[in-house]
């Protein structure tokens, strides 16, 4: 394998590309991505990648045109006859449907896997999957990256009082437990009720939070509804101060709005996906996620343990 390591950047997220570069200390490849004037996509790579080891950084959130970027710079590699591409995916889309849990309904996370993999990469190294079970989803060696680290150290430094983790649903348990370990808390469980695919209903609180300070736990934060219903419910029960913590930032219909009208004190979030659409609502705080992607990159490339950054 070359020495060299290569960095591409798609357009969903440059500037997360960016950083990751400069804790690197490497030159993001020269690109060109464009459209055909029927709107197709087209990109081009301008830099040399012949047996290179190279890394495509590009989230798959919406619009569907940044997967569909993805894997054609995937393609693109393959046919200059790198050496071994890799997928950074800061933010995995089409993860929520994960099984076929009604009639006549896709996987679509299952089928994202399949075109990644298709397309020619060689590996993929996302952060904070929707569902644990998406890695076997690929025939390819994926690297789950949690963001709990880069959460936990800015939460130490809130010197919140008698804390408790709450998990907004039973999926979450299991990161909400780790998390409340680390931050030696207790730990409380949000049972609710799905309405639709982005709404759902609080029904009861798990566990003790009168007199707490609370710190909603979550892999994401779509609409809100979820994340702010539970903080209504967590303040009717005597509940202090209460924080929202989320990995990916997706932000979808009414999210700032509801943010800005609930109890909820901060939401931290990580810059896995750029946050716009509402500047004026001062209770978002977005984290770095870059030492941390390009850390397990430069892991990948040497060929040291990734785990151990979680140890």
């Amino acid at each position: 394998m070359n020495d060299e390591l290569k960095i591409l950047a798609g357009s969903a997220n440059p500037e997360l590309a960016k950083k990751i570069a400069a804790h690197l200390r490497v030159t993001l490849c020269d690109l060109e991505i464009g459209r055909f004037t029927d709107g197709e996509i087209k990109v081009r790579i301008l830099d040399n990648i012949r047996g290179r080891d190279v890394f495509i950084i590009q989230g798959t959130f919406a619009p569907a045109e940044n997967l569909m970027e993805l894997l054609l710079l995937i393609d693109a590699c393959r046919r200059a006859s790198a050496d071994r591409i890799t997928a950074v995916i800061p933010y995995y889309g089409y993860a929520r449907q994960d099984r076929k849990d009604q009639p006549r309904v896709p996987i679509s996370a299952k089928l994202v896997a399949n075109l990644i993999t298709t397309a020619g990469a060689g590996r993929v190294l996302a952060l904070e999957l929707h569902a644990a079970q998406i890695q076997g989803f690929f025939d390819i060696q994926v690297d789950n990256l949690f963001a709990a680290p880069v959460l936990f150290e800015y939460i130490q430094g809130k010197n919140l009082k008698k804390v408790t983790v709450v998990s907004p649903d039973v999926g979450g348990i299991k990161m909400g437990r780790a998390f409340a370990k680390r931050l030696g808390a207790n730990l409380a469980i949000v049972d609710k009720r799905r309405i639709a695919a982005d709404q759902s209903e609080v029904m009861n609180i798990i566990g003790e939070v009168k007199g707490s300070d609370i710190v909603i736990l979550d892999d994401m934060i779509s609409t809100a509804g979820t994340t702010t219903q539970a903080a209504a419910v967590l303040k009717e029960a005597g509940a202090r101060r209460i924080i929202a913590a989320a990995t990916h930032a997706v932000f979808a219909g009414e999210t700032f709005k509801r943010i800005e009208n609930s109890p909820i004190e901060e939401v931290i979030v990580t810059n896995s996906i750029p946050v716009t659409g509402s500047p004026a609502c001062r209770k978002i705080t977005v984290l770095d996620v870059s030492p941390l992607l390009g850390e397990a990159i430069r892991r990948i490339h040497t060929g040291e343990s990734i785990s151990d950054l979680f140890a």
